[in-house]
């Protein structure tokens, strides 16, 4: 089980530190961790989160959405990375209640996995580059962020049933999500009932389509985004027990 960290604005952050490998290694702790938007963070909330060590951030949202909102936060030593990993925008809020969640994020993250192939590259090599620890995030740390977690981790060799106990741990933070939207929104109606859910069948819908397509994640990994041996082993290196 990762470690999930308590903010008092963020909701859904947490170490991936923890998993274990096919091989029998443990992603190292401190050093990858996943969250909702790292713009939220101020005060205390700040000063936690730099006492973590983190020096690079990956925002995986639209130049648009940080426009919107915010970005991190700058500080001394930070490296701040904008790969925008979804080329077609939709709002989940405006979704009608009979959309079934698994389906259709399945098919959303299909299109990023295609559509963002060198975006989800450039991930890839800033995460195998980090000398330090790294967060990655996109707004409420779900979807994009969780496509990132998983290819991550299964280039890592966990488990896919450990990878998608960690996409279902959002399931925690839906009730905060889902009061963030209403304060943003006090006018609006929120219709759609899986706004902010994360159930594991999501997850596993997508990773079966790509294995489907490709052979295995690690397929799609290697032919779409150029995870060859040498990424994949500086990924095993920096972040695996020996």
């Amino acid at each position: 089980m990762t470690e999930t960290i308590t903010f008092d604005r963020l909701c859904n952050f947490r170490d991936l530190g923890g998993h274990r490998t096919a091989d029998g290694r443990t992603v190292r702790p401190g050093l990858l961790y996943r969250s909702d938007s790292l713009g939220k963070l101020d005060g205390s909330d700040l000063d936690r989160f730099r006492a973590l060590g983190i020096r690079t951030v990956i925002d995986l949202r639209y130049p648009w959405e940080i426009a919107q909102t915010a970005r991190i936060p700058d500080f001394p030593g930070l490296a701040f990375h904008n790969l925008s990993i979804e080329h077609r925008p939709y709002d989940q809020a405006a979704l009608g209640p009979d959309v079934d969640p698994g389906p259709y994020l399945a098919e959303r993250y299909a299109e990023v996995a295609e559509d963002g192939a060198g975006e989800l590259a450039e991930v890839l090599g800033v995460i195998a580059a980090a000398d330090a620890p790294l967060a990655f995030h996109c707004y409420s740390g779900k979807d994009r962020t969780g496509i990132v977690a998983a290819l991550v981790l299964t280039l890592l060799g966990v488990a896919e049933e450990d990878i998608l106990a960690d996409f279902a741990r959002t399931e925690h933070a839906t009730a905060t999500l889902v009061a963030e939207w209403h304060a943003r929104h006090p006018d609006l109606t929120l219709v759609w009932p899986g706004y902010g859910r994360a159930p594991a069948d999501i997850m596993r819908r997508f990773l079966a389509a790509l294995t489907t397509r490709y052979g295995s994640v690690a397929a799609y990994a290697a032919t779409r985004l150029g995870a060859d041996d040498t990424l994949t082993a500086s990924l095993r290196t920096r972040l695996l027990t020996p």
